[in-house]
């Protein structure tokens, strides 16, 4: 209890030094946060206890997060930012005990914005939409989310994930491309375990592009483990004779494997069978076949059938041998070290990338994500880091946490007297975040009112915002501007 309170302590104290401007506000703001159970807007969140400072200071918080000193190279100024806050952010993940490898989680999502018609740079994403017939798409930004994915200690454990690093994708950029970048910031920087210890990332199905293969197969202590549509095709590595010695271009690739075609797949080179107990309670089994060295094809500047892969389709069966879900479930296995995963620990590690999603539901539901209504591009970037900040505290915080059910929430499975060394949910951490902090005291200093603002001058009128359009892409990679609604 003292470690863990010692632990919490010091994290705060490094985050409050970190920040070079309105260090005690943004402490507050990431306290109020962390705290919320009410509050539906930022600005609400003025009204907490834990922020000590008028609602003003909500808005000269998020804006003085971070202010680059040099507008022209702004994006890099981020991205040191970022790598600093990342040390420290380091400190809070737990080295793997059960697995070899330190996992990691890359995702993007969304943050509709279709009412700001002067913020920059909005485009068409992908959101749902409940609406019968409607486009499951949005206007508004997207951000790339990197996250460590803690070890678990049993199947009810709950879905916590460590946001290292969130950013922007712009709408000039690919969000595999801005993903790789993540992925190389955190595996260069000498200071962390990660650049010398093995790693593996997990992505779902848009990071099997070779765009984004071909970037991250150059870590050599990386291997990746990413979802795949069950209509690809594959190579196997060609057969050499005596006809290869001849003059001419060497094969590269051999015989086709379709995903669609079981005739094309030959005889796994592995296999095995996991008995496996769902949620809900019900035994299944699982079945794992494996395919070893097959090829993806690439570009001129992506020499893809360098770098072979495993393969690995996924059945869950019931005791009568039907399938429990309607399609298989793919992966692959690419990079130097894949032969150090199994295959059945690479399914185990997909399986966490879902905890991702339990963070965005959290972020956007919790700790408004994306409630932040702003018309300035990096006024909502600071204010994706300091969910992402306050998101990171509850986790620090979950060892304190003690459980405090709803009325109506004691019955429900799970929901006991927290087990002894496994942590309490993000939601059960979050509402006795209070107690915790009020305990331990915050290194923000109290605020010294200064009297009344004079306001604006008498005949001022601010100027109309601009009206900015919507950047669609075209079908080749082109961009053009809609009218400005």
């Amino acid at each position: 209890m003292e470690s863990d309170i010692r632990k919490l302590s010091e994290f705060r104290e490094k985050l409050h030094e970190s920040f070079p401007k309105r260090a005690d506000a943004v402490t507050d703001l990431i306290d109020a946060a962390s705290c919320n159970s009410s509050a539906g807007s930022p600005v609400e969140l003025s009204l907490n206890t834990q922020f000590q400072r008028q609602y003003g200071s909500i808005y000269d918080a998020v804006k003085n997060f971070f202010k680059p000193d040099d507008p022209q190279n702004a994006e890099q100024e981020r991205t040191e930012h970022q790598q600093a806050l990342l040390r420290i952010l380091v400190g809070q993940y737990p080295a793997p005990v059960r697995r070899n490898f330190h996992l990691f989680g890359l995702a993007t999502t969304g943050y509709p914005r279709p009412f700001a018609d002067p913020l920059a740079d909005r485009g068409i994403n992908s959101h749902p939409n409940l609406a019968p017939g409607n486009k499951p798409t949005a206007v508004g930004h997207n951000y790339s989310v990197l996250t460590a994915l803690p070890e678990k200690d049993g199947n009810n454990s709950p879905p916590w994930v460590i946001p290292l690093l969130i950013r922007r994708v712009p709408t000039d950029k690919k969000s595999v491309d801005i993903g790789a970048a993540q992925v190389a910031d955190v595996l260069k920087d000498e200071t962390l375990p990660f650049g010398v210890e093995f790693c593996a990332l997990v992505g779902d199905s848009s990071y099997s592009a070779r765009e984004f293969l071909g970037q991250v197969v150059e870590h050599r202590n990386l291997a990746s483990i990413i979802r795949v549509r069950g209509n690809r095709v594959f190579n196997r590595k060609p057969e050499q004779n005596d006809s290869d010695k001849k003059k001419g271009h060497p094969r590269w690739y051999g015989a086709a494997f379709d995903m669609k075609d079981p005739s094309t797949w030959g005889k796994p080179d592995a296999g095995e069978v996991v008995p496996v107990t769902l949620k809900n309670g019900r035994d299944c089994r699982v079945r794992i076949e494996a395919w070893h060295d097959l090829l993806m094809r690439g570009k001129r500047n992506i020499p893809m059938h360098k770098h072979p892969f495993t393969l690995i389709r996924i059945t869950v069966e019931d005791n009568d041998g039907k399938s429990v879900f309607g399609r298989p479930l793919w992966l692959i296995i690419i990079g130097e070290r894949r032969h150090e995963i199994s295959p059945v620990c690479a399914y185990d590690a997909y399986r966490q990338r879902y905890d991702m999603e339990h963070f965005f539901r959290f972020g956007k539901n919790n700790l408004l994500l994306t409630s932040y209504q702003t018309p300035d591009v990096g006024h909502e970037e600071n204010w994706w880091e300091i969910v992402g900040l306050a998101y990171i505290q509850l986790y620090a915080g979950a060892p304190l946490a003690q459980n405090l059910p709803r009325p109506w929430e004691r019955w429900l499975p799970g929901v006991g007297e927290i087990k002894s060394g496994r942590l309490a949910s993000p939601s059960m951490v979050q509402r006795d975040m209070p107690r915790i902090l009020q305990a331990i005291g915050t290194p923000a200093e109290p605020p010294e009112p200064r009297g009344k603002s004079p306001g604006r001058k008498e005949g001022y009128h601010p100027a109309k915002r601009e009206r900015r359009p919507i950047i669609i892409k075209g079908n080749g990679g082109s961009q053009k501007n809609a009218r400005a609604p």
